[in-house]
C-alpha cells in the first residue's frame, strides 16, 4: 500500500503544471471531448508508466547495494530540484491537426510527450525504490488521473485559480523528503 499511495502523492504533485497537464489542456479545448481524452491519457498513461516502473525495477533487480539505494535517494532529491522549474508547452508538443479523433490524438500525444517527462522519470525511479510493479503502476496512473481530469473539465480557469509556485513548492518538498527517506533507511537512521 506503501508504494501506491507514495507513488499516487509524487505523481499527482509532480504533474500540476508540468507539460502534459498543459496538454491535457489543449487537447480539451480543441476537442471539446472530454471522454475520449480522459481515456486517451489513462491508456498512455497506463502503458508509459508500466514500462518505465519495469525499467526501475528491473535496473533494482541487477544492481544492489548501498550505493544504488542512495543513487535512488539522489535521483528523488534531483526530481524535487527539477519540479521547481515549470514547464512551457512548446510549438512542438502541441498537438497537430489530426484525423484519428480525440481518444487517438491523445494517446499517441500522451505517450509521447510523457517520454524523459518528470513523472515518468519519478515512475522509474518509484519502480527502483518499491519492489510492486502493480501497485507502482496504479499509484502513478492514479496521480495522473488526479492531475489530468480537472484539466480537461476545468482548463485554464483551473491554472489561474491553482497557485503553482505553492503546488511546485510542496511537489518538490515530497521529492526530497522521500530521498532524505531513503538516504535515513540505507544509513540505519529509521
Amino acid at each position: 500500500m506503501e508504494a501506491f499511495l507514495t507513488s499516487t502523492a509524487v505523481v499527482a504533485l509532480a504533474e500540476i503544471g508540468d507539460k502534459t497537464q498543459l496538454l491535457a489542456i489543449l487537447l480539451a479545448t480543441r476537442f471539446r471531448k472530454p471522454v475520449p481524452i480522459i481515456l486517451g491519457i489513462l491508456f498512455a498513461t497506463l502503458a508509459n508508466h508500466f514500462l518505465a516502473a519495469l525499467v526501475g525495477h528491473s535496473v533494482a533487480s541487477i544492481l544492489q547495494g548501498d550505493w544504488f539505494r542512495y543513487l535512488i535517494a539522489a535521483s528523488f532529491i534531483a526530481m524535487g530540484l527539477w519540479t521547481l522549474i515549470p514547464d512551457k508547452m512548446d510549438e512542438d508538443d502541441a498537438p497537430k491537426a489530426s484525423r484519428f479523433g480525440a481518444f487517438a490524438t491523445t494517446l499517441v500525444a500522451f505517450f509521447l510527450v510523457e517520454m524523459g517527462d518528470k513523472t515518468q522519470v519519478a515512475t522509474v525511479a518509484l519502480g527502483a525504490q518499491f519492489d510492486n510493479l502493480f501497485f507502482v503502476t496504479a499509484g502513478t496512473t492514479l496521480g495522473m488521473m488526479i492531475a489530468n481530469v480537472p484539466a480537461v473539465f476545468l482548463g485554464e480557469a483551473l491554472l489561474k485559480r491553482v497557485p503553482m509556485r505553492t503546488v511546485h513548492l510542496a511537489a518538490a518538498g515530497l521529492f526530497i523528503v522521500i530521498g532524505l527517506w531513503v538516504v535515513a533507511e540505507t544509513a540505519g537512521l529509521i
